[in-house]
């Protein structure tokens, strides 16, 4: 062999080992990194919210709850007006300043609430673009809705006995809950999906799922509406999925965000 065929030889294998190394390093900014948030006792277990960031873009964020908080949940409880959070977690500070979304308020309803099809125990995961000390200021005063709902979303009003009736099914440090319209006419759910308002702007995306459902520990979806007129500066998610993991026996309940959220 010719030193000039050894020349080319080194150059290819170096020209090769660059490329594999390239794509290495690639690879390595692509691998998802998990930012915890914070944890709050419910029920005898830890939950914990958390996000996902692919380099320097936000993929998705959620929490992860153990299936010892659904199966301890008290079959009983006292209804009290306004219902109070379960637990009220904050999202990790970066997935907040970058997608919006600031804090996570569970709520447990053991007797299920009106409208007629939510009426089974179920849990609510509300994932909130406002903070905690101004969701705790809504008090349903303003009674505005929305220019537009999602696609096939309704915000009704409830008469509620000794209440009087909600307007867009506004309930005090929530806000308004806009839902599927098919839905609303149903007998019972067991997953579905909610979306929050107040003073006529989009504040939360909400999960509710029935305890039944989630004692079944299996894994889910559910579909995320596209939300007219969300504030610049906030990144709604696009898809949602609920994990479960009999290893660690728990869920995690996971909000995808679109490509190129930052």
């Amino acid at each position: 062999m010719t030193s000039t065929s050894l020349r080319r030889i080194n150059r290819y294998g170096l020209a090769l080992a660059g490329l594999l190394a390239g794509a290495s390093g690639c690879n390595r900014q692509q691998t998802a990194q998990v930012v915890q948030g914070d944890c709050r006792s419910v029920h005898g277990a830890n939950v914990c919210t958390w996000g996902e960031t692919t380099g320097r873009a936000v993929t998705a964020f959620g929490v992860t709850v153990p299936i010892a908080v659904i199966e301890n949940a008290p079959a009983d409880a006292p209804m009290v007006w306004p219902p109070a959070a379960t637990a009220t977690i904050p999202l990790p500070a970066s997935i907040a300043s970058a997608t919006g979304f600031k804090v996570m308020t569970m709520y447990w309803e053991a007797h299920g609430h009106p409208p007629g099809a939510y009426l089974v125990p179920h849990f609510d995961f509300h994932f909130n673009t406002l903070s905690a000390s101004d969701l705790a200021a809504i008090d349903c005063a303003d009674v505005t809705k929305p220019a537009q709902a999602p696609a096939a979303y309704e915000l009704p009003d409830v008469a509620i006995p000794q209440l009087g009736t909600l307007v867009g099914l506004c309930v005090p440090s929530m806000g308004m809950h806009a839902a599927p319209a098919a839905e609303l006419k149903s007998s019972a759910f067991q997953k579905t999906m909610i979306v929050g308002y107040y003073k006529a702007k989009p504040i939360f995306v909400e999960p509710m799922i029935a305890r039944a459902t989630l004692l079944e520990k299996r894994n889910f979806t559910l579909d995320v509406p596209d939300v007219p007129n969300r504030p610049a500066g906030e990144r709604y998610p696009t898809a949602f999925r609920a994990d479960y993991d009999a290893a660690t026996e728990s869920y995690r309940l996971v909000f995808s965000l679109p490509a190129g959220a930052q």
